[in-house]
């Protein structure tokens, strides 16, 4: 597989030595391919958003490599991650400036690829600005100059994905973009990730709650439990799945990692 993505042994152990000791990420393997669709599931605790926090590189394993279009980043800093790694998160405001308007935060986004300088931004660039937001079919056209913080919860997250996108980035990790939304505004920002992620041919992961969105959407669904991955379903196996057969495959393979898992450490 030529893989954009490549997780090598990833371990990492929170407080240790302390009562609150926790193996939050243990001996986790992943490869991702180039424009591969990865949704990822699991319970709280399973490791999902530590894993993204490592590939972002909000701290240091303590074992491991992360290799990003086959450049090992293990040590690099964020924000040099950041020119090659897109991200949005439950709340938007997290990666944007409120008080900024839409255009600006999309210069913002733009420009830290595409200029050494800050808001360099072309009338070519505009016009660009408003052709993309155009086909989020959400209206954002009309409103660049209206600030990020006065829009609804849907097009605030659709400008984000927008801005996360904008560069073309290397990999799109999505961590639960859409859970803080009413039902028909997440469904809206699901089909414009969809289709943006197609469009512009990108590696993607995306972190999820939600079996049906597991499944319906991407093209590979991975299952997390205890900080490592204990199901993997690609192809036809995961075209014909429904969520009450995906959540059996994951009780059973996770109970057979268990029972791994206690007969090493008993040796």
């Amino acid at each position: 597989m030529n893989a954009q993505l490549s997780i090598r042994h990833l371990t990492k152990t929170f407080e240790k030595g302390t009562p609150n000791e926790k193996l939050a990420l243990d001996d986790l393997n992943l490869e991702v391919a180039k424009g591969e669709f990865v949704t990822i599931l699991g319970s709280n605790g399973a490791g999902k958003s530590t894993l993204f926090n490592a590939i972002l590189g909000k701290f240091l394993p303590d074992r491991g490599r992360i290799l990003l279009d086959g450049e090992d980043i293990t040590w690099q800093k964020d924000y040099r991650r950041a020119y090659n790694i897109g991200c949005l998160f439950q709340n938007p405001m997290r990666g944007t400036a409120p008080r900024m308007t839409i255009e600006e935060n999309l210069a913002l986004a733009y420009t830290r690829k595409a200029s050494p300088s800050l808001f360099a931004v072309t009338r070519r660039d505009t016009a660009y600005f408003r052709e993309r937001l155009a086909t989020l079919n959400m209206g954002l056209e009309d409103r660049m100059k209206t600030q990020m913080g006065l829009l609804s919860g849907g097009q605030r997250q659709a400008a984000a994905l927008l801005m996360a996108t904008i560069a073309k980035p290397k990999l799109l990790l999505l961590d639960e973009h859409t859970a803080a939304l009413d039902p028909g505004s997440s469904r809206k920002v699901l089909e414009v990730t969809r289709q943006i992620i197609r469009e512009e041919h990108l590696t993607a992961l995306m972190i999820t709650h939600d079996m049906h969105q597991a499944l319906e959407f991407g093209s590979r669904t991975v299952m997390m439990d205890a900080g490592r991955i204990v199901l993997d379903v690609t192809g036809e196996k995961r075209q014909g799945l429904t969520p009450m057969a995906l959540a059996e495959l994951f009780t059973a393979a996770a109970r057979h990692e268990l029972s791994d898992r206690t007969l090493l450490s008993a040796e």
